[in-house]
């Protein structure tokens, strides 16, 4: 069932119904609401099609005659009306599903009021009272909670308060009393006229009726305020879902725990020493300059897919993709004791990975592709930049050079290209991960292009 209130004029027409308090132009938000009354209103039918089988079953055996198919054929057609509110049920305003869930009051309240006309039983209709047939707009009331929405309820409380006054209220201006029944009664129970007026069967009973009204309108408050905070809870949980998968697209899942149970850790600014990695296809250019864009694009998901795959099992951040290629860093947003030995492990991986796929590629006849990967190891500034729309940033020289590397493979022919001083810092983290630094070629005073001094760096072919 949608969020919906009671009609209200505006602008000289009437907006039959309004959603709940929740920004719908948060489209995730807006999913995950439609995705969770989409289950609500399936379980709310699957409920009302139970609840309604076994008053079926109730029915008969509190009236084992043939006039109870009546009585079925209105449990039938509530049935049929929950299918048409789930198929009308959606977020945000829908007059029909609203018009659904009136009808729906309206059969009920018909048919609890309006005498059987099959049954050749001769009773006042005050009798029609007398059988409690008011408690089972509680299960329409129950049902409405299961699409979360305080409106509904509240619509339906005071919906079903409105419409069962109204029925009583024409039933005792326009009944006719059975003449001398009342009479028979009083006499019956002289000295008891309390109990006298409890059995009279031209009685309405109005004081039980009223106090029917107020009871069930204060449940309906009562789950209403509870469906409103079930549903700020939901809100809030989707926001932390979407805030989730937002982070899990640039850090790895271990730092995403991390993140989810500390407070404000990226607002933050503060020098770190980190490691950062760049990568990018070597002739992106030339190979891309006579293909299909399509072709294109499907090279650049998988390439790209493969190498974040490597930064986040190796416990980086991706920090931004770069056409392509992409920078991730290893440290951030909080620093570690193997920062620069996962960011060395993980440019070897992205080798191992890139050869793999290679050989994937020769067999379907596809171009093979090559990369190149740089690597440093320094000072960085962390914390968020921008004013209205934040950035987690990675300022300082450290970054530069690290690009400066990543171009230099081109120069020494090589597929990786790091630092003297991540090498140094892999050795000091542990002796242990020597055999990462297998196969590197020493370059001391190398030249690199956008550096203005040399610097010695170290080369794998």
């Amino acid at each position: 069932m949608t969020d919906t209130s009671v009609a209200q004029p505006r602008s000289g027409r009437f907006f039959l119904t309004q959603p709940d308090e929740f920004d719908l132009d948060n489209k995730y938000t807006e999913a995950a609401l439609e995705r969770h009354k989409r289950e609500g209103l399936e379980l709310a039918v699957r409920a009302r099609w139970i609840a309604m089988g076994l008053t079926a079953v109730l029915l008969v055996y509190l009236n084992p005659n043939w006039d109870v198919l009546y009585y079925h054929f209105i449990l039938a057609l509530i049935c049929a009306n929950g299918w048409l509110i789930r198929r009308a049920g959606r977020v945000g305003q829908s007059r029909v599903e609203l018009l659904l869930i009136f009808f729906d009051l309206l059969i009920m309240t018909l048919g609890m009021v309006v005498p059987n006309p099959f049954s050749d039983d001769v009773r006042p209709l005050a009798m029609q009272y007398r059988f409690d047939n008011f408690q089972y707009f509680f299960i329409i009331l129950a049902a409405g909670t299961l699409a979360y929405s305080w409106r509904t309820v509240i619509a339906i409380g005071s919906w079903t308060a409105g419409m069962w006054t109204i029925g009583w209220i024409a039933a005792w201006w326009f009944a006719t009393p059975i003449p001398g029944l009342s009479e028979q009664v009083s006499k019956a129970f002289a000295g008891f006229p309390d109990v006298a007026e409890f059995l009279d069967p031209n009685s309405f009973m109005i004081p039980q009726r009223i106090q029917q009204v107020i009871v069930f309108m204060m449940v309906a408050v009562t789950l209403g305020v509870s469906m409103r905070r079930l549903n700020r809870l939901l809100m809030t949980n989707a926001g932390l879902e979407r805030e989730r998968a937002n982070l899990s697209r640039y850090f790895s899942p271990n730092v995403v725990d991390e993140l989810s149970q500390n407070d404000e850790p990226l607002k933050q600014v503060r020098k770190e020493n980190i490691a950062v990695l760049f990568i990018d296809i070597v002739g992106f250019t030339k190979f891309a300059a006579n293909r299909d864009a399509y072709e294109v694009i499907e090279l650049l998901r998988g390439f790209h897919a493969r190498m974040e795959t490597e930064v986040f099992r190796h416990h980086g951040t991706l920090d931004k993709y770069l056409g392509d290629g992409l920078m991730a860093t290893f440290g951030t947003p909080v620093a570690g004791e193997r920062d620069a030995t996962n960011a060395l492990a993980c440019a070897r991986s992205m080798v191992d990975v890139i050869e793999r796929w290679n050989l994937e590629r020769r067999r379907a006849g596809d171009p093979e592709i090559q990369a190149g990967i740089g690597l440093h190891y320094g000072q960085v500034v962390l914390g968020d930049i921008g004013a209205n729309r934040l950035e987690f940033a990675v300022i300082g020289n450290a970054v530069n050079v690290a690009a400066k590397l990543e171009a230099t493979t081109r120069d020494l022919q090589a597929r990786v290209v790091i630092s003297d001083a991540i090498r140094t810092q892999t050795l000091a983290e542990s002796a242990k991960e020597a055999d990462l630094l297998t196969g590197f070629e020493s370059h001391e005073n190398q030249a690199v292009r956008g550096l203005e001094a040399p610097m010695t760096v170290w080369s794998l072919d």
